[in-house]
C-alpha cells in the first residue's frame, strides 16, 4: 500500500441505477438440476430432498426458481424421475410454474394453521407419490452442514424439521447432503453464472443506493423509522432484514429501526441488502470531530482511516487463485487485536443467502476462482472509546473470458463496474486486479462523520 489514508473531500459519483433485472432462463435451472443429480449419483444416493421456508429458501430457489411464501416446501428429486415440489396450498401455483418445470403436490400441513387439513393425504403418501421408495438412500439438503468436531455423526446430522427428518428416516438411510450445494470448494452454488452475477449487480446497485439515501438524508430529530423509510425498497426479496439503529442499540448492529429519535452525536449503524447483495455502514451522527466524545476526537484518523486501510488491502489482495487463508491472515494482522476486536470472518461467499459459506478462515488453502461473489465483511467490535465503523459491500471475480462475456451481454452493468473501478483507483487510491468487479455504488466509500458525507477516507 502507498500513501496515507485520511479524511478528505470526496465526490461520490452518480453511477445510475438500472430499471430492468437480468433474467435467468429455464435452461439454466435445468442445467443446475442436472448437475445436482450428477452429484447425488456420485455420492451413491438414490434421491435428495431439499427443504425450504421463507428464511431458508436459497437452495430451493437456486435449483427451481421457486421459493415459498408463508409456507414450507420440499423438492423431491429421485434418480431417473422428474422432480416434484411438495408445498402448501398457497404456493401450489408458484411451485407448479417453477422455471425448472417440476410438478407440484399439495400438503396442507405446510400451510398456515386453521386451514382444512381433514382431506389431505398424509405426508408419507405424498413422498411416495413423489417417487421416494422404501430403502432409498436419501440426501437431505437444508441450510447448513456440520463438522465432526461439532456433532456426533456429522454426516447423519440433518438440519430439517424433526417431523420431516423422522419421515425420511422411516423410508431409508438419510445423510446431510447440504455440502453439495454450499461447500466453498466444490459446492454447486460456489460458482455463479454470468446472468446470475448480472442479477446480483442489479440488486447490489439498488441496495447500495438505499443505504446512500439514508446517509445523505440523515438528520438529527428524525426517528429511526423515518430514516429507514429513505431506503425506498423495490419490493424484491431481501437476503436479511433491514437494519438501522442508533445510540447504545447500535453496538449490537443487527437491530431493526424503532421510533427512537436520532440524536446528534449518536452512534449509528445501518444495512440493507437484496438477495445476492448487502451494503452496510456505521459511524457517528456528527458533522465534525468537535461533536465526538472527548476521548474519541481522533476517531477519523486513529480508527476509521486505519480500518479503511485494511479494507483497501482486502480489495487489492482479493483475486483469482488467492487463498482464503491469505486474506484472513492479512486482515487479522491489521484488525484482530484489542484495538479493533475483529468480529466474524473478514469476508465470505455471497449468494441468494447473504452468507453462503466462507473460505476466509485461519489457515484456509481454499482458493477464490472466477465466477464467485464475495462480501467484504469486516466488523470491528471495539471495547475502547471509539464506536465501530463498517464498509460492507460485495464484489465478483471474473477471468478475462468471463469479463468479455459479461461486457458483451450486459453493457450497462459493465459500464457501472468500470466507473466504480475508476473512482476507486483515481478518487480513493484503491487499485484492484482486473478480475475484481465491484457491484455496489458505495464500493470503497467510507465517511467518518455521517452528517458530512462529502468527506470520506481516501489515500488518492
Amino acid at each position: 500500500m502507498t500513501g496515507t489514508a485520511r479524511l478528505k473531500p470526496v465526490v461520490l459519483p452518480d453511477y445510475g441505477v438500472p430499471r430492468h433485472i437480468p433474467k435467468i432462463a429455464a435452461a439454466t435451472y435445468q442445467a443446475r438440476f442436472a448437475r445436482f443429480m450428477d452429484r447425488i449419483t456420485e455420492k451413491g444416493l438414490d434421491a435428495a430432498v431439499v427443504y425450504a421456508d421463507r428464511e431458508h429458501c436459497a437452495n430451493m430457489s437456486w435449483l427451481t426458481g421457486f421459493d415459498p411464501r408463508f409456507e414450507e416446501a420440499l423438492l423431491v428429486a429421485v434418480r431417473g424421475q422428474d422432480p416434484v415440489i411438495v408445498t402448501g396450498p398457497e404456493n401450489a401455483g408458484p411451485a407448479a410454474a417453477s422455471l425448472l418445470g417440476a410438478s407440484s403436490l399439495v400438503w396442507p400441513g405446510f400451510g398456515l394453521l386453521g386451514q382444512d387439513r381433514t382431506k389431505a393425504l398424509p405426508l408419507p403418501d405424498l413422498l411416495a407419490k413423489a417417487g421416494l421408495q422404501k430403502g432409498h438412500k436419501i440426501g437431505a439438503v437444508g441450510w447448513k452442514y456440520f463438522l465432526p468436531v461439532e456433532v456426533i455423526d456429522a454426516d447423519g446430522a440433518v438440519d430439517l424439521p424433526a417431523y420431516v427428518a423422522a419421515l425420511l428416516a422411516a423410508i431409508g438411510p438419510v445423510s446431510n447432503a447440504t455440502g453439495i450445494m454450499m461447500n466453498p470448494v466444490d459446492g454447486l452454488r460456489a460458482e455463479i453464472e454470468i446472468e446470475e452475477l448480472a442479477r446480483f449487480e442489479f440488486l447490489a446497485t439498488h441496495g447500495s443506493e438505499s443505504v446512500k439515501r439514508v446517509i445523505f438524508g440523515l438528520k438529527p430529530g428524525m426517528t429511526e423509522f423515518e430514516a429507514a423509510s429513505l431506503m425506498q425498497p423495490l419490493g424484491y426479496p431481501l437476503c436479511c432484514h433491514p437494519m438501522l439503529s442508533t445510540g447504545e442499540r447500535a453496538r449490537f448492529g443487527l437491530g431493526s429501526p424503532s421510533d427512537v429519535e436520532i440524536e446528534r452525536g449518536a452512534m449509528f449503524t445501518t444495512a440493507f441488502g437484496y438477495q445476492g447483495s448487502l451494503t452496510a455502514r456505521a459511524g457517528y451522527v456528527v458533522e465534525s470531530a468537535d461533536e465526538l466524545p472527548a476521548d474519541a476526537r481522533d476517531y477519523a484518523d486513529a480508527f476509521v482511516a486505519r480500518y479503511w486501510e485494511a479494507a483497501a488491502e482486502w480489495y487489492e489482495t482479493i483475486g483469482i487463485d488467492v487463498t482464503g487463508g491469505e486474506i484472513d491472515a492479512r486482515m487479522r494482522a491489521r484488525l484482530d487485536n484489542d484495538f479493533f476486536k475483529l468480529a466474524l470472518n473478514p469476508g465470505h461467499l455471497l449468494h441468494i443467502d447473504e452468507w453462503m459459506h466462507s473460505p476466509i478462515r485461519p489457515g484456509s488453502t481454499e482458493s477464490f476462482r472466477s465466477g464467485q461473489a464475495i462480501q467484504l465483511d469486516m466488523i470491528p467490535a471495539p471495547g475502547n472509546a471509539y464506536f465501530s465503523t463498517n464498509i460492507e459491500d460485495g464484489i465478483a471475480l471474473l477471468d478475462e473470458r468471463g469479463r468479455a462475456e459479461f461486457a458483451e451481454r450486459f453493457p450497462d452493468a459493465w459500464a457501472r463496474i468500470e466507473a466504480r473501478r475508476a473512482f476507486m483507483a483515481d478518487g480513493l487510491g484503491i487499485r484492484m486486479k482486473p478480475e475484481v468487479l465491484p457491484f455496489s455504488n458505495l464500493a470503497g466509500w467510507l465517511p467518518a462523520y455521517l452528517l458530512n458525507p462529502g468527506l470520506a477516507i481516501s489515500r488518492a
